[in-house]
């Protein structure tokens, strides 16, 4: 396997000419698909193929998997090391078990999806899901693209994957995995591609769907939204920022080397791409580990990853913003302002920006990390206010009573989801985007009301 050519969907086709009536009929023909098939399936049968692709994705033998680690890095946007590092840690959560486990969360009793189950108030209530949901694929990470056609999946919805022009590679190659193991399962699914903003092609995909999901900007959101016609349902994700956090005492308890490497998986996943990867590590002062010590030694480990997992080629405007901010700190540690910098020689491979200037910083990414002093949480908060809305992780290092202790501050003050250092790029299968309900954005429920 594969041993057909892969051409299935409409982004196979790169030389189709996509027009307003394709879509329409595309976006048709997914709902009478899925009302044949996929709407008459059981929890269970869509699980275990969920969970069986999932295992195929996990093999290094898989065809599939292979042909995405090959592929060029400026179709998949990122090294073969980091790639497969990425699908290892969403895969591994793709469980039978975790999938029942979502279901039982969203709906307290996962069969409410088939059929009524009963409530204390003597009432019986069930769930359904958009017959159609359209996604428009953010255009920098796959596993958001996995999830959201996992999820429309054990809701029965048929979806139209829209991608971004040259973007749908790793799309299709998880669409014809799972057409590999239940051909009648993506019958309901189509992906495409082309540039967003395209009117025509886009108003006839809203005017069929039922649901529209979008992963991107925040004017991306805004602008899908003022062009959804009144009915139709939008669950849009915009942008988001995330930042470390090393409690005073955390080396003393997890070890030193421990906190240092759990701050490098999260810079190293996935570039530092995506709204769950740290711009800013804040390590509180009066510890036993100096907060410019932690920065040094960050630089050391990540020179170290920077062996066995390469960064990779980034584009000359990433290289640019990367060389930009470096210069400015070079000036502002020759001077003694308050900064150091650490970098790897002769390449924008990595960064490490010590600086006494506490605010928020956003960083370019790409493995370039600011390591801030800061003197407890609530200066944290107090310090981040400006940017409240927009945050979307903190992953602590801390004890586990320790950690308590500083969530119950950031979850009061809005912070969506904290986890430990080292997690901040995997999310359990389960977790709540921006602090809201993965599959409950979706669905409808319907009530029976008995006398």
């Amino acid at each position: 396997m594969p041993e057909q050519p892969l051409d299935y969907f409409l982004a196979d086709k790169p030389g189709a000419e996509l027009t307003h009536s394709l879509i329409a009929e595309a976006s048709q023909t997914l709902r009478r698909n899925r009302n044949e098939y996929l709407a008459t399936l059981g929890n269970e049968q869509i699980i275990s193929k969920l969970a069986e692709v999932a295992n195929l994705w996990r093999s290094p033998d898989y065809p599939l998997r292979q042909m995405a680690l090959d592929a060029d890095p400026e179709e998949t946007g990122f090294p073969r090391e980091v790639l497969a590092a990425g699908l290892d840690a969403c895969f591994a959560d793709w469980t039978q078990e975790k999938f029942f486990m979502l279901l039982t969360q969203e709906f307290g009793d996962p069969t409410r999806l088939q059929s009524f189950a009963s409530q204390p108030n003597r009432t019986y209530s069930m769930v359904n899901g958009p017959q159609l949901i359209a996604h428009i694929a953010p255009g920098n990470l796959p596993v958001p693209v996995f999830q959201s056609i996992a999820f429309g999946l054990l809701l029965r919805s048929a979806q139209f994957v829209k991608c971004a022009s040259g973007k749908s590679l790793l799309p299709r190659l998880f669409g014809h995995s799972l057409h590999f193991v239940e051909p009648g399962m993506a019958a309901a699914l189509e992906i495409a591609e082309w540039d967003g903003g395209n009117e025509s092609l886009e108003s006839a995909l809203f005017a069929e769907a039922d649901c529209v999901t979008v992963n991107g900007g925040d004017k991306t959101v805004e602008s899908i939204r003022q062009r959804l016609p009144l009915a139709k349902r939008l669950a849009g994700y915009g942008h988001r920022v995330s930042f470390g956090y090393v409690e005073k005492q955390a080396n003393e308890v997890m070890g030193t080397q421990t906190v240092i490497s759990h701050a490098a998986d999260d810079i190293v996943a996935w570039n530092q791409h995506g709204c769950l990867s740290p711009h800013v590590i804040y390590v509180e002062e009066n510890g036993s580990l100096n907060p410019a010590r932690f920065a040094e030694m960050l630089a050391g480990e990540l020179e170290a990853r920077n062996e066995t997992m390469p960064r990779g080629p980034i584009s000359t405007r990433e290289s640019a913003a990367i060389s930009t901010a470096r210069r400015f700190y070079k000036i502002r540690a020759a001077n003694n302002a308050g900064a150091a910098l650490w970098e790897s020689e002769d390449s924008t491979d990595w960064t490490v920006v010590h600086e006494d200037e506490k605010q928020f910083q956003t960083s370019p990414l790409n493995r370039f990390i600011f390591v801030k002093p800061i003197e407890h949480i609530d200066e944290v908060l107090h310090v981040l206010e400006p940017i409240r809305e927009s945050v979307s992780t903190v992953g602590l290092a801390a004890s586990e009573a320790r950690m308590r202790d500083l969530a119950l501050p950031l979850a009061r003050w809005g912070v969506p989801r904290i986890c430990p250092l080292g997690q901040m790029q995997r999310p359990p299968l389960a977790w709540r985007h921006d602090g809201r309900p993965p599959l409950g954005e979706l669905i409808r429920w319907a009530d029976l009301e008995t006398a």
